[in-house]
């Protein structure tokens, strides 16, 4: 009852009172919001200037920003003091931009790390992620050949319903049909009773070497174990096995797919390739 009579007698007031009330409570809430912006960029500041990028997520964390915050790495990075041109990968927006100071020279998009994971039993075990904080470009290379790691056998393997079987230099594997797989002057070869060979040449992604129900993985330093056009026609190497380069897949930029590397297209990276210097500092995040 009390509380209708003051409806009935001073509504107006007290409308007035509860609606000043929210406004006092909104404009609260976007001051913290823009307090925490501000902090997270002071912090995002200090930690690149010293180098210290591997602290990013968890001043993120603490401040509840779970999104990527482009505006706060673009707006100050480690190179700017010196006015040193550096790389920015942001994971979230699959966006590359080479920048010097607070210019952007170039940007493109790219695909980066799907995260997802694969188990070989004993051949082991790994995840497809990029590499987050600060690295540098260590290499260069036009029309790059790719040497694949285990786990590109492992991966094609599974997905054919194969085994795995290595062959080691100077090992022979028979082949059913009375020939043997060997390796002879840095090629995989197939060695027939009559003493003829077949160069089986070099790796082709999804026609990798069979035999009896397995798939073969070539030793390291033969040319089957060197796939050409999969790293597109430019690289820049980050040492670890990761890179920015090129692929023969256009189609998958902008997207979580790749096995860590960050891929663009083809046209993207050789216009980015002449421009990046051996030692360029490369931000991901």
């Amino acid at each position: 009852m009390g509380v209708s009579r003051i409806f009935s007698y001073g509504g107006k007031t007290v409308w007035m009172l509860i609606s000043g009330f929210i406004i006092a409570a909104i404009l609260s809430v976007m001051l913290l919001t823009k307090t925490a912006e501000l902090r997270y960029q002071r912090d995002v500041t200090r930690m690149v200037y010293s180098d210290n990028l591997g602290l990013l997520n968890e001043v993120k964390s603490k401040l509840g920003l779970t999104g990527d915050s482009l505006k706060s790495l673009m707006s100050q990075t480690a190179a700017e003091a010196t006015d040193q041109p550096y790389l920015v990968v942001s994971m979230a927006d699959h966006r590359l931009w080479y920048k010097q100071g607070k210019q952007i020279l170039f940007d493109a998009p790219v695909a980066t790390g799907s995260g997802k994971e694969l188990v070989g039993g004993a051949a082991g075990q790994w995840r497809f992620e990029t590499p987050r904080g600060r690295l540098t470009v260590k290499g260069k290379g036009e029309d790059p050949a790719w040497v694949p790691p285990d786990w590109h056998y492992v991966e094609q393997a599974h997905k054919k319903g194969l085994g795995i079987v290595h062959l080691d230099q100077g090992e022979r594997i028979p082949t059913g049909d009375g020939a043997v797989l060997t390796t002879q002057n840095g090629e995989v070869v197939k060695r027939y009773n009559n003493g003829s060979t077949v160069v089986l040449g070099g790796g082709v992604e999804g026609k990798e070497i069979v035999v009896n129900g397995n798939i073969v993985v070539p030793p390291y330093g033969t040319t089957a174990r060197r796939y050409m056009g999969v790293l597109g026609t430019r690289r820049l190497e980050l040492g670890d096995g990761y890179g920015i380069h090129g692929t023969d897949h256009p189609e998958s930029i902008g997207q979580s797919v790749s096995h860590g590397c960050v891929r663009m297209r083809n046209e993207d990276i050789e216009r980015l390739y002449p421009m990046v210097a051996v030692g360029t500092p490369v931000y991901i995040y």
